[in-house]
């Protein structure tokens, strides 16, 4: 029997329960019918922020940025590019601290480029400055959630 996984849509944010075997296999949101894995960074809102952070069972890195910082224009493409290699074992997000600035305070948002990992709800790692995008999977590759393992390797 295999386990299933809430991930939350990247779209809707309805939380879906996907079996853990099936990660890997485009699932689409089972209430927009959209796919959950994109290759893109999610944007987050102060609304959706907290459902996207605690209710998934894999880990969500946030980069918290703003427009008008230029170290977090730079780490952009990189921080999209590690989102394309790491879903569905992680999932990467980015939360404008101009827009939300009630997150930012909470979690005492300093300096900008800030990448928090969450797992479940919990800050599991924290780094800040751009980093590219080596820097980034090296750094974030062993928190991801490992990849399910297909029966006949566990047998």
């Amino acid at each position: 029997m295999t386990s299933a996984l809430n991930i939350v849509c990247p779209h809707c944010n309805t939380i879906n329960r996907v079996p853990e075997a099936r990660l890997g296999d485009a699932p689409v949101c089972g209430h927009c019918g959209k796919k959950l894995f994109v290759g893109q960074p999610t944007e987050l809102i102060s609304a959706n922020f907290d459902r996207h952070t605690a209710k998934s069972d894999i880990p969500v890195v946030v980069d918290f940025w703003a427009a008008w910082c230029g170290p977090c224009r730079m780490m952009a493409p990189h921080f999209a590019r590690a989102a394309g290699e790491l879903e569905p074992r992680m999932r990467l997000a980015k939360l404008d601290t101009e827009a939300a600035q009630d997150i930012a305070g909470r979690y005492a948002i300093r300096s900008i480029p800030t990448l928090i990992v969450f797992d479940h709800g919990r800050e599991a790692a924290r780094q800040s400055g751009a980093m590219d995008s080596r820097q980034l999977l090296a750094w974030l590759s062993p928190l991801a959630r490992a990849p399910h393992a297909p029966a006949a390797a566990r047998a």
